[in-house]
């Protein structure tokens, strides 16, 4: 339950807070605290949710007198890194928050839009967002502690841009896949939306199938697979009003404030087919944003590599190119058998990787008696032949 007791504001609570950043919970529980009108458990909640916000909303984090909802909102709300991205993306003089939470997004939307609402059904919530979007010198958001469907319905004004994030979460079925499953459920309300904004952005839960969400929505015009350091965080939904044409999918990696881009329209992996080889001088892995979309054929024909097999993922060329994944050199082709293994490979050390493999990791440590670690990376997988191989490589 979210609750708002301005008392941790004060100097002295906010400095208890900052001076316990890097101390243990547990033994800030045993000591308690030092402020007669608070409960530890408030206090303590603020420590454990500001240093979640260190490096995933290092703006917050920043910011004197920022106020935290517990814990899972910050691990539920969008990196500031993400919400820049997507800010990014759109561009215009208003956009509507449906679902505006802990206020991540409309944070960096008030730096590409002129006027943004911000609408969280959580009176308290709203009360937190907005003291914090003072703390953080933001003054082109409104704030409205209302159902954001309804705030939408309701109002007589149109916007350039409507984004919604709904709830991945159901009380009867738990995680959800789907987006009739989700809250709200946006193919419900789609026309309602279409009648105030010709342009919407849906976030989406990576677990979301693409297929599914294809099938169940109208008007999609592009699709944003966004990933941060080889970690899929989200999926971005692209609906434009009467739009009808092929969808676009565009893939991104973030990383060290780099981006890795890989797009293509979802027509052309249909209609291209893959080119498959034996491993030749170079090993290609694609990063998590192309392989959760779905990128297999067209991938190897728009980077000229071919893949090792129909289901391994996995990419060879003779010649080295700039590859958006992990590139490598193979060193030595092995058959998947333990006395061919040790003949060729000495080192106690090495980063396993299976695809398209019947052993797992830890079995396959424990089989070739190999620990964690090294400079050598070995990918278990199956060739063209339908043969178990063994890939011993070097990272360029």
């Amino acid at each position: 339950m979210i609750s708002f007791n301005k008392d941790i504001l004060s100097i002295k609570v906010q400095s208890f807070i900052n001076l316990s950043l890097n101390a243990e919970i547990s033994t800030l529980v045993l000591k308690g605290i030092p402020f007669s009108n608070l409960e530890a458990k408030e206090v303590i909640e603020q420590i454990e949710a500001k240093k979640r916000c260190k490096t995933k909303l290092t703006s917050w984090y920043n910011t004197d007198q920022i106020y935290y909802p517990n814990k899972l909102n910050i691990e539920q709300t969008s990196s500031e890194i993400t919400a820049n991205y997507k800010a990014n993306l759109i561009k215009g003089k208003s956009i509507i928050d449906l679902t505006g939470g802990f206020g991540v997004d409309c944070f960096s939307f008030s730096k590409t839009f002129s006027q943004v609402t911000h609408c969280e059904i959580n009176p308290i919530l709203s009360e937190i967002v907005k003291h914090n979007f003072k703390q953080l010198k933001t003054t082109n958001i409104t704030c409205i502690a209302t159902n954001g469907i309804e705030a939408l319905k309701t109002t007589k004004n149109s916007f350039d841009w409507i984004y919604i994030d709904p709830s991945r979460r159901s009380d009867i079925k738990g995680k959800v896949f789907l987006l009739n499953d989700c809250l709200p459920n946006i193919p419900k309300y789609l026309k309602d939306l279409f009648k105030k904004s010709n342009s919407i952005m849906i976030k989406t839960s990576p677990l979301l199938d693409i297929s599914s969400g294809i099938s169940e929505l109208s008007h999609v015009k592009t699709i944003y697979i966004v990933a941060l350091n080889n970690e899929v965080k989200e999926l971005l939904w692209i609906l434009e009003k009467d739009y009808l044409g092929d969808i676009d999918i565009k893939t991104v990696n973030i990383k060290n404030n780099l981006e890795t881009n890989f797009n293509f329209n979802l027509v052309e992996e249909s209609t291209n087919d893959a080119n498959y080889s034996v491993p030749l001088t170079y090993l290609y892995e694609p990063n998590v944003a192309i392989l959760k979309a779905g990128a297999f054929n067209v991938l190897g024909t728009k980077l000229d590599v071919k893949k090792l097999h129909k289901h391994s993922h996995l990419y060879t060329s003779s010649r080295l190119i700039v590859f958006p994944g992990r590139s490598f050199k193979i060193i030595n082709k092995l058959p998947y058998n333990k006395k061919a293994f040790k003949k060729a490979f000495k080192e106690p050390k090495a980063n396993i990787t299976t695809r398209n493999f019947p052993d797992k990791v830890d079995v396959i440590r424990k089989k070739l008696n190999l620990k964690d670690g090294g400079n050598s990376y070995i990918f278990f997988t199956t060739d063209l032949n339908d043969a178990k191989i063994i890939l011993v490589c070097e990272k360029v």
